[in-house]
């Protein structure tokens, strides 16, 4: 089977503070974000809330696009969760 890779955007309980990242296993890194198993900007900013996912085709692909997203202005991030989930609600619960 295919392993599958995301890009994600998480923010903290009042939508301030966004982190993109990467992941081939998007429930497991969500949910170590969420206990703060490790030290760095989203434990510091209690960033915990997933807003927005999307499935790459690769690793190469995903990391790719996360650069992407990461060197672009916080308005087109704000778009990007916005387009997907509008009412910026958690997402980890349907996964």
């Amino acid at each position: 089977m295919k392993e599958q890779f995301y890009v994600y955007i998480i923010c903290n309980k009042n939508n301030g503070a966004l982190y993109t990242g990467v992941t081939s296993d998007l429930v497991k890194r969500v949910s170590e974000h969420r206990a703060k198993l490790a030290d760095g900007f989203s434990k510091r900013y209690n960033l915990d809330k997933l807003v927005y996912y999307e499935i790459a085709g690769n690793a190469e692909a995903a990391i790719l696009r996360e650069k992407q997203i990461k060197a672009g202005p916080r308005k087109k991030k704000i778009e990007l969760i916005e387009d997907m989930n509008p009412l910026w609600r958690d997402l980890y619960p349907d996964l």
